[in-house]
């Protein structure tokens, strides 16, 4: 039967020194647990953080519990719920695979129900501690605790046919801490074996990658740990290959799910490319700029056409990627002979050039505000953050940054947005979300309709959306707030959970300078009926500044549940697809001039990741390098068809309309 010792309420230092006297020996054990209440449970228990779930656990608390399974059996504990302080140094749990706390796995911030966040002990005991500090609280979390038999042989043996698979004890729990599996694959005489890994993740914070001396598997006498591709083959050249686990006493991981294939040795790919690494690919993605086999085996030997940069390196990428500030060749080819100004002349972020002497004098000289934005004058304009006291700074994106720095905090002021407290608006050639992984997505329902557009949370009243989302046609009557429902945490359509909420809304209010026929200043805001409570599944992306720049090449994520491929039907989970954004004088061309000042393009322009019809008015996200927040970049807007090859999608620029949400609503 388990054990379970339930935590004590002692002060935090307290508490932490009688952990340091805990290290020293195992007899002061029950001297540390004096005022702790003990209690027998059956062979599945719970336990829970201070408070959870009425409230947030209290600050400057050190909690422990110790958990004994019977002999021969091993502990199971599940987190069901975990939501801490994203900063491991201030909030965090620790899980020891021993009563003493010497070796640990450390888990703090916030992980989605469908991560199935498992540990595994390697024996029949394990301490399970929680630390706070003194700064914010969140709601904590609550893990189930159950005994499983170890079995004879939990991993390994034998494995044979033409194809099968294998993982990591446990997967895709944690795997047990000192354990060690091989397991011998053969299939029939003739053929080759190749072993590919849809999931790697063999992770150790002491531990070099390159090295693999703590956990690690063994293939080819090659041994692996840390993160891997789903790109990772390895093949054999005779129809048998071995392949060894091994963990050892401390942090453990997820482990792998594994794959084996026989295939026949003339012909390894048939009907694909064969790339350098045994990965296989679509032969169509050769030579299409992008290293889709993982090696850029399949951008080597590419005869470059003249919509082409033909890269030093003997590379081709595409040429709407040249001078926009990222070095996709690598040897940065792609960035070279951009219009490099003279002496006493300022280079503009547009490949422009005005006289240094009208850098910082107020104006715009650049056309991209490159001149005023890295003044060090406090004078205010519009290229200058401008903080509460009215006070200005040239700092680059600013905006909870992590940093304070205006002189009353104020750019570090509303920063709870943007966190995964847990990483015409299509999404074609993307994947599915997991739950809670977006939790600003909105999906907007037309009564009679089912989801028609898409919309991000940016506080508990208010919604951005599109505003062609919102106009009437001959039909429907989509101005009106009362034929909308909301629904919010929401991850499959039709299948809500308890974090999904459903809301009515109370006011529309559409840009008042919408085009319809260019879809110019395409947003709009809804108000709910009533106050949202967030939650693990609901949270509000932030709102960029003004000065917020997204610069071409940056990475962004787009998120909807649009048709996945030109002419199909809405998908029913969440899908997300990482794109590029796209310069705007670029993409103007690509697109007929129809893109504006006030729409912001990206996309993959090789084609086949896109938005689609039913994502309009859904977030495209962007993540700070600084923070790891995600900001509002755009509002899915409109496109040349799906994910078709050289048409970017076009989302409206939010920066160029924060002070008309600010004014609308509040935020």
């Amino acid at each position: 039967m388990l054990k379970d010792l339930v935590f004590s309420n002692e002060s935090y230092f307290d508490q932490i020194l009688c952990h340091f006297r805990y290290l020293l020996t195992l007899f002061l054990l029950s001297g540390y647990h004096k005022n702790a209440h003990h209690s027998r449970m059956g062979e599945i228990g719970t336990i829970e953080s201070p408070g959870f779930p009425n409230s947030h656990y209290p600050p400057n608390v050190y909690v422990e519990w110790q958990l004994r399974a019977d002999p021969a059996h091993r502990i199971r504990l599940e987190f069901t719920v975990l939501h801490l302080e994203k900063d491991c140094n201030n909030d965090f749990i620790k899980i020891y695979d021993s009563l003493v706390p010497t070796e640990k796995q450390v888990i703090c911030g916030y992980y989605t129900p469908n991560e199935q966040l498992i540990y595994l002990s390697s024996g029949n005991v394990m301490l399970v501690t929680l630390v706070t500090n003194r700064e914010k609280n969140f709601p904590g979390f609550r893990a189930t605790y159950s005994q499983v038999p170890v079995k004879s042989q939990e991993c390994g043996g034998k494995l044979t046919g033409l194809n099968g698979t294998f993982t990591s004890p446990g997967f895709p729990s944690r795997y047990p801490p000192q354990i060690q599996c091989i397991w011998d694959i053969e299939v029939p005489a003739g053929k080759h074996v190749k072993v590919n890994f849809n999931k790697f993740s063999l992770h150790d914070p002491k531990q070099n990658s390159h090295h693999c001396t703590k956990d690690y598997l063994e293939i080819n006498n090659n041994r692996m740990c840390g993160e891997k591709s789903t790109n990772t083959v390895h093949s054999s050249r005779t129809n048998q290959i071995m392949v060894k686990f091994y963990s050892d006493m401390s942090y453990v991981d997820q482990g792998f799910l594994a794959e084996f294939k026989a295939f026949e040795p003339n012909d390894p790919c048939p009907g694909k490319f064969q790339c350098d690494n045994d990965v296989c690919i679509n032969p169509k993605l050769k030579c299409d700029g992008y290293d889709d086999c993982g090696d850029m085996s399949d951008e080597k030997n590419c005869v470059c056409e003249a919509f082409h940069v033909k890269c030093r390196n003997g590379f081709c990428k595409p040429k709407f990627w040249h001078c926009d500030g990222v070095n996709d060749c690598g040897d940065n080819t792609d960035e070279e002979n951009c219009g490099h100004c003279k002496a006493g002349e300022v280079a503009c972020r547009n490949g422009r050039c005005v006289p240094e002497y009208k850098k910082c004098d107020g104006h715009n000289d650049c056309g991209d505000g490159t001149d005023e934005s890295e003044s060090v004058v406090l004078s205010c304009s519009e290229y200058t953050y401008k903080c509460k006291n009215n006070m200005c700074i040239s700092k680059q994106n600013p905006q909870c940054d992590g940093e304070q720095d205006c002189e009353d905090g104020s750019d570090e002021a509303d920063c709870d947005c943007g966190t995964r407290p847990y990483i015409s608006s299509r999404i074609v050639g993307g994947e599915e979300s997991s739950e809670g992984e977006w939790p600003w997505q909105v999906s907007l329902h037309m009564k009679g309709q089912g989801h028609v557009c898409g919309a991000s949370v940016i506080s508990n009243l208010w919604l951005v959306t599109a505003a062609h989302c919102v106009q009437d046609t001959e039909k429907f009557m989509y101005s009106q707030p009362d034929q909308w429902e909301a629904y919010l945490g929401l991850h499959t359509q039709g299948k809500t959970s308890t974090l999904t909420v459903q809301k009515s809304v109370k006011q529309i209010i559409s840009h008042p300078e919408y085009d319809p026929k260019t879809y110019d200043n395409d947003i709009a805001l809804m108000e709910l009926d009533s106050p949202v409570n967030f939650n693990q599944n609901i949270w509000p992306i932030c709102l960029p500044a003004a000065t917020h720049e997204f610069p071409a090449g940056q990475v962004v994520w787009i998120t909807g549940w649009g048709a996945t491929r030109e002419g199909g039907s809405l998908a029913s989970v969440l899908q997300k697809a990482e794109v590029r954004i796209i310069n705007n004088t670029v993409c103007s061309q690509l697109m007929n001039d129809e893109v504006t000042p006030h729409m912001i393009c990206a996309g993959v322009l090789a084609g086949e990741v896109d938005a689609c019809q039913g994502d309009s008015g859904g977030p495209m996200s962007s993540v700070d390098p600084n923070s790891g927040r995600l900001f509002l970049a755009g509002v899915v807007s409109w496109g040349d068809g799906c994910g078709r090859k050289n048409r970017p999608g076009v989302y409206t620029r939010v920066t160029k309309y924060r002070s008309w949400i600010r004014e609308g609503s509040g935020v």
